[in-house]
């Protein structure tokens, strides 16, 4: 169970803000037979939905992941894997494959034992890694799920939006890849126990709970440790070692990273003065909140407003 629905809301917020427009459908996989394909490593999040059929998803760690009909998968930045059935000999690189495609649909062998159907999720660079630490590189919605068929009337209608071309196509398509991108991160996160240490497994701890109510709820406030451990009844040092075992980082860590989420958020809309976004979220200059923004980030935040508005 999710402790601060204001704080997962937040979350969820910041992440689609890093979403681009381009993400959609990429095409799907038909295979038959005794078959393998080697994906290469990439930067992307993508998802599959295997409509028919069953494979192993092979990441080199000697412990593949059955893939069956109704499962959807969702790829954070993942290495190379192989996607590959019994007894299949060497895998067919996915870019050979590619070369000689028509249409959107790659086929594999011969027949149709296997389907599925997969697309990318384009991610700016910078709070990214923030919000999907702790989550394991390949998440699994099993057909079983009551989240599936929320998941699969969205394949669905990514598939008939790429299929129709009607004008709108491209953003409708986009605002679908999120969608599905937040069904499949809510029933990731309903499991807390499946959670390494990281923001979302924070948002569902019930003894952190009244410290990030108190940082959501005023982040530019200058919270002090003996604050926040007060109002979670735990000694400075418990609060400490407890929050930074959940979260992975530092309650003050995770609050400079919160007001900088917050701040690239209003950044990206426009209309606000960097001095008054330091005053804001506690800084007591325009240059100390530029240092936090680019330690963050990377870069300043007028570098990134600037990069936005373009």
């Amino acid at each position: 169970m999710i402790e601060n629905p204001d704080a997962i809301d937040d979350l969820f917020s910041d992440l689609l803000e890093l979403v681009r427009a381009r993400s959609a459908l990429s095409g799907g996989l038909r295979a038959g037979g005794r078959w393998a394909v080697a994906f290469p490593a990439t930067s992307r999040v993508k998802f599959w939905g295997i409509r028919s059929g069953a494979a192993w998803i092979d990441l080199g760690d000697g412990a593949p992941l059955l893939a069956q009909a109704g499962d959807v998968f969702l790829f954070h930045a993942p290495g190379p894997h192989v996607l590959r059935t019994d007894g299949a000999g060497l895998p067919v690189a996915l870019d050979t494959l590619a070369a000689g495609r028509r249409g959107a649909i790659l086929q594999l062998g011969d027949g149709d034992d296997f389907f599925m159907i997969g697309g990318k999720v384009d991610l700016d660079e910078g709070s990214a890694p923030l919000l999907f630490g702790g989550l394991p590189p390949v998440l699994r919605l099993p057909a079983a799920s009551p989240r599936a068929p929320g998941v699969h009337w969205i394949l669905d209608r990514l598939v008939a939006e790429r299929e129709a071309g009607l004008p709108g196509s491209g953003a409708a398509s986009a605002q679908l890849a999120q969608l599905m991108l937040i069904e499949i991160l809510r029933a990731h996160i309903a499991e807390p126990a499946l959670l390494g240490s990281g923001y979302f497994k924070a948002l569902a701890d019930r003894r952190l709970a009244p410290a990030l109510r108190l940082m959501h709820g005023e982040p530019g406030r200058a919270w002090r440790l003996p604050e926040l451990a007060a109002a979670c009844a735990m000694s400075r040092a418990g609060f400490a070692d407890h929050f930074k075992r959940v979260a992975g980082a530092s309650p003050l860590h995770y609050l400079t990273e919160l007001r900088m989420r917050l701040a690239r958020r209003r950044l990206r809309q426009g209309g606000v003065g960097l001095a008054r976004l330091a005053g804001e979220y506690g800084y007591g200059s325009e240059s100390a909140f530029s240092h936090a923004f680019k330690r963050v980030f990377g870069e300043s935040p007028k570098a990134f407003r600037d990069g936005a508005a373009a």
